[in-house]
């Protein structure tokens, strides 16, 4: 596979993307292209991070209960009791339950922030592509303007064979069906390209012509696997689903917990009470659950663990055969622009000859114009399997960290 190269520094460091270059060892982002999401879109994804971080501590903390304050007012014949409590009953060892839960919160914040960015990585792509199919069909109107003029130049010449009596009539018909629907085309083609400015709009509050494209290069497969994100992001999984496995098991062993009651006793006016007594208490207790679904909890728990394992695999296997789907489709774009490029040489060659023709009076002027159109037509051929070789490598790099 042929590497693109870039001509400039700027253009080497446009290569980055949002991803690494083949020679990187860490991971590049490129702040200036995350820019073409518009700006409500980088906050829902900056607001789903911060989300993602609070649920993590939450998930962190969860192994801490409650104080519980409580205010009972009784009713006596003799007289009425207004009574407040502070309860507290904190496990300090769940078998290893707590250091599992720690360890749980922090799997489990990773894996969603690698589904963040899985998620934003693809709303890049989906916008840098649209940005490249504008490119491209730019380019495809102008081809197509050039095929116009090469048709409405064989209406001319049929013409003038059909007045001569060279040919009859059914030519001339023939060739301006063929340059109407030409024309038709050419319609269909700009309608397409506002329908792909406004599917770019909803993503970037950038002009489409304002964003500077970037040139991509191949990765290699180690660092396509290493870095690839939804390798990452069923790894972490895999963690998260370890450390939930450890919980389960501790829910049913030995807890300590230490304890404390405090009770405070009120006048009727709620302030505390100096003439009757308030009283605390303090200790631990050790719990050992019984539950009949405890080892259908675990081996629950254990079976999720082991498919997600299971899973890495046909992720692993999936990505693999995606890449290598994608290197055969890049070669065929390769093939393609060898070919567009033996015609355009071919059409050089017929160029000159033609010129040479015309001005020894053997050639029309049509036949020069025609095959300088056709020349130029190839030239936009190369360009837009260029650009399709962009967005192929697209995809690949919107997989990658």
């Amino acid at each position: 596979m042929r590497f693109l190269k870039s001509k400039t520094l700027a253009l080497s460091l446009a290569l980055a993307l949002f991803v690494p270059t083949i020679s990187a060892n860490e991971s590049i982002e490129n702040e200036s292209i995350e820019e073409v999401l518009s700006n409500n879109r980088l906050e829902i994804f900056d607001l789903s991070r911060k989300k993602a971080d609070e649920d993590s501590s939450i998930l962190e903390k969860d192994w801490i209960n409650q104080v519980i304050y409580k205010l009972t007012k009784e009713y006596g014949e003799e007289y009425d009791t207004l009574k407040s409590t502070i309860s507290i009953s904190q496990p300090i060892f769940k078998s290893g339950g707590i250091y599992k839960a720690i360890k749980y919160a922090k799997a489990s914040k990773k894996y969603a922030h690698l589904d963040i960015t899985l998620q934003k990585k693809e709303m890049i792509k989906d916008a840098v592509a649209l940005l490249f199919q504008i490119k491209k069909q730019n380019i495809t109107i102008n081809k197509q303007n050039l095929l116009i003029k090469n048709a409405v130049i064989d209406v001319e010449r049929k013409k003038e064979q059909v007045l001569g009596g060279l040919i009859d009539t059914s030519y001339l018909d023939n060739a301006i069906l063929d340059a109407n629907t030409k024309k038709n085309t050419l319609l269909d083609l700009n309608f397409e390209k506002l329908t792909l400015i406004n599917n770019f709009s909803n993503l970037s509050n950038a002009k489409h012509d304002s964003v500077n494209l970037p040139i991509l290069s191949i990765i290699d497969k180690s660092n396509f696997l290493r870095k690839n994100l939804n390798v990452l992001k069923i790894t972490a999984d895999i963690e998260k689903k370890y450390q939930f496995k450890g919980m389960s098991i501790s829910k049913y062993l030995p807890t300590l917990n230490v304890t404390y009651d405090y009770y405070n006793y009120h006048d009727e006016d709620g302030l505390s009470s100096s003439t009757k007594d308030s009283s605390s208490t303090y200790g631990f207790n050790i719990t050992i659950p019984l539950d009949t679904k405890v080892f259908n909890d675990i081996e629950s728990s254990k079976l999720d663990y082991l498919k997600a394992k299971v899973e890495l695999q046909n992720i692993i296997l999936e990505e693999q055969n995606f890449l290598k789907l994608k290197l055969a489709k890049l070669d065929m774009y390769d093939a393609k622009i060898k070919l567009a490029k033996d015609d355009f040489n071919l059409y050089t060659s017929l160029l000159e000859d033609l010129s040479i023709s015309f001005e020894a009076g053997l050639n029309a002027r049509a036949d020069v114009d025609i095959m300088k159109n056709s020349k130029k037509i190839k030239s936009f051929d190369i360009k837009i399997f260029e650009i399709d070789k962009q967005i192929e490598l697209l995809d690949i790099y919107a997989r990658i960290n």
